[in-house]
């Protein structure tokens, strides 16, 4: 099998990307970054350019991989269309004109779903609604709207909280949060799915193949909801941190940032606020998928296997290590 991966340098991509190699399969790798591989092409899925560019590749792919996005938790409206809208059109557009068409397995996420306010037993396949807690969220959903008009098979898969080894977003986030004091607790914490990076994989690689998930959109959880402050001062204690001493109405943090990005964007534009909305509502707000029964064939859940003492163990190994080689 040739598998195209969109995002490639990235840490979804990447990791989908050494899966299938390891196992192999010929992967071509695609992002606007350079990468240590021989298979990867750096290229901008968003310029001018990019299906001429993707039309020269070979040989074509019979699974395409869409990790790329823009995902950073800040920026201009433009920089959000740019980087996860228009990277999106340029796929579909190029892989329908493929014969055969490839298997399109689109990474998109739970935050789609976000309401602010905590959300509970929600339905994995749920549509969205009007309103986003940012344009991250806003522009994602554009993305699944995009990939449903593909005239070939698809896939769309809404992971919630993914970290694990080579994470650059998630816990690095939390970690300097808490080290510039500007990590919130709360009087109760919210009740979170998290997703090994593995057990996306597994996800995004039974995806490229698995004929039942044709045309669905489907959840990616692990193998239970947590405590998500309880497993953040974990992770605090074992890197050394302290947690936050104060705790601090819910509520109240989510309107003071929304209150830092409005000032942020009046007097430093293109510079991203010391805390935003959407990373608040993130971690200060409960959100799980409806779990399926047991018996279940076909799930709109799929559900990892990692017990939470592993995944989190593995994760620190490797951020100690990283501390170590860059200290």
């Amino acid at each position: 099998m040739t598998a195209l991966i969109t995002g490639a340098s990235g840490f979804v991509g990447g990791a989908v990307a050494e899966r299938l190699r390891a196992g192999g399969e010929r992967v071509i790798g695609l992002s606007r970054r350079p990468a240590p591989h021989a298979d990867h092409v750096q290229m901008d899925l968003g310029a001018p350019d990019a299906i001429r560019r993707l039309t020269e590749l070979r040989p074509a792919p019979e699974v395409i991989v869409h990790a790329a996005a823009r995902a950073e938790p800040w920026g201009s409206a433009a920089q959000f269309h740019a980087g996860t809208v228009t990277t999106t059109a340029a796929i579909v557009r190029w892989a329908a004109a493929l014969r055969p068409r490839p298997r399109l397995v689109h990474v998109s996420t739970a935050s789609v779903l976000y309401s602010g306010r905590d959300r509970l037993d929600v339905r994995p396949d749920e549509e969205t609604g009007l309103r986003f807690v940012g344009p991250y969220a806003r522009t994602k959903a554009a993305a699944e709207r995009m990939v449903r008009s593909y005239p070939g098979d698809w896939v769309i898969l809404r992971p919630r909280a993914v970290f694990g080894p080579g994470d650059t977003a998630l816990l690095p986030r939390l970690l300097d949060a808490a080290d510039r004091a500007r990590l919130p607790r709360f009087r109760r914490g919210p009740l979170s799915d998290l997703v090994f990076i593995d057990d996306l994989v597994d996800a995004v690689v039974e995806a490229g193949s698995a004929p039942w998930m044709v045309r669905r959109t489907l959840g990616v959880a692990g193998p239970e909801s947590v405590d998500l402050q309880e497993v953040v001062g974990r992770v605090l204690a074992a890197t050394g941190r302290a947690p936050a001493a104060r705790v601090v109405p819910r509520g109240l943090a989510i309107a003071a940032a929304g209150a830092v990005e409005r000032m942020w964007s009046a007097t430093r534009p293109g510079r991203e606020p010391p805390i935003t909305r959407y990373a608040l509502v993130a971690y200060a707000c409960s959100f799980t998928f409806e779990r399926p029964a047991a018996s279940t064939a076909e799930p709109a859940l799929l559900t990892g296997r990692t017990p939470l003492d592993e995944a989190i163990g593995r994760t620190l190994a490797t951020l100690a290590a990283d501390t170590l080689r860059n200290p």
